[in-house]
């Protein structure tokens, strides 16, 4: 089974908005961003299907607010694990973690831990916004401002009004990762009303396109169900790859920051 099997499925869902400013520059004012979408507390499991097996249990949480370089950020956790009965197969413990400015949701630091089989990885990178750099444990690089790692891009995408879209819309999109910054394309597919574990929903339906040499490679194509409502809570994350498909589908939510206008 291919490395980042389970990652891929909802971190495919991870994409940013670019920074505008120019490397080396000191700004000491930073973008605000309306934020109807999430707060601290927030927490959503998802089941992680490979064909008719759950393999695994993903979580998505901000269990806290934490200081960064003196500011208020939300601590963002993402971890999936396979359950016990897939470990025998291939063993999963994954932890990618990003503190985002709690005004600008642009992201101070990110973590990712990583235990796929016999594959492990760690690596952390602090985002100096101050500075237009980004020290990580590969070396240090210039980026444009704000620019996103892969889980504050995902949330702050939740904060898109996506109300006027029309199928085949593209947003331009940009993550920084590993050393380089990566272009990564997100279409709106329309919308569509589905069923999972944690109920019926209304959804917005986006589909990140994976170029070659980006963050997943090309490995296949990704879909993503976002509550059409205020919170976009992500609902489910179709993977197609090489070996099949893997679904994302939420069980559980809990600590939302508004009603779920889109449950049916």
């Amino acid at each position: 089974m291919k490395r980042v099997i389970f990652s891929i499925t909802l971190l495919g869902a991870l994409f940013l908005l670019g920074g505008f400013f120019t490397p080396g520059e000191v700004y000491d004012d930073f973008p605000k961003v309306t934020n109807k979408a999430f707060k601290v507390g927030e927490k959503l499991t998802f089941n992680v299907n490979y064909g008719f097996v759950t393999a695994g249990i993903a979580t998505m949480q901000i269990p806290a607010k934490k200081k960064v370089a003196g500011r208020d950020t939300y601590n963002v956790l993402f971890q999936v694990n396979s359950v016990p009965s897939f470990d025998g197969v291939f063993k999963v413990r994954d932890r990618y973690e990003s503190y985002l400015d709690v005004e600008g949701l642009f992201p101070w630091r990110f973590e990712q831990h990583i235990k796929e089989g016999s594959f492990t990885k760690d690596y952390s990178a602090f985002f100096d916004h101050r500075a237009g750099k980004a020290k990580t444990s590969d070396g240090d690089y210039k980026l444009p401002k704000y620019t996103h790692d892969i889980i504050s891009a995902f949330y702050i995408c939740r904060t898109f009004d996506y109300s006027k879209s029309k199928k085949g819309d593209v947003i331009k999109l940009k993550n920084f990762y590993e050393g380089k910054v990566h272009q990564l394309d997100v279409v709106f597919r329309g919308r569509e009303r589905i069923s999972v574990a944690a109920g019926k929903f209304d959804c917005v339906i986006l589909e990140p396109l994976v170029r070659k040499g980006g963050l997943f490679k090309n490995e296949g194509s990704i879909y993503v169900w976002l509550t059409d409502d205020d919170i976009k809570m992500p609902v489910k994350v179709k993977t197609k790859v090489v070996i099949g498909s893997i679904d994302a589908e939420l069980t559980k939510y809990e600590g939302l920051a508004g009603k779920l206008t889109s449950k049916r």
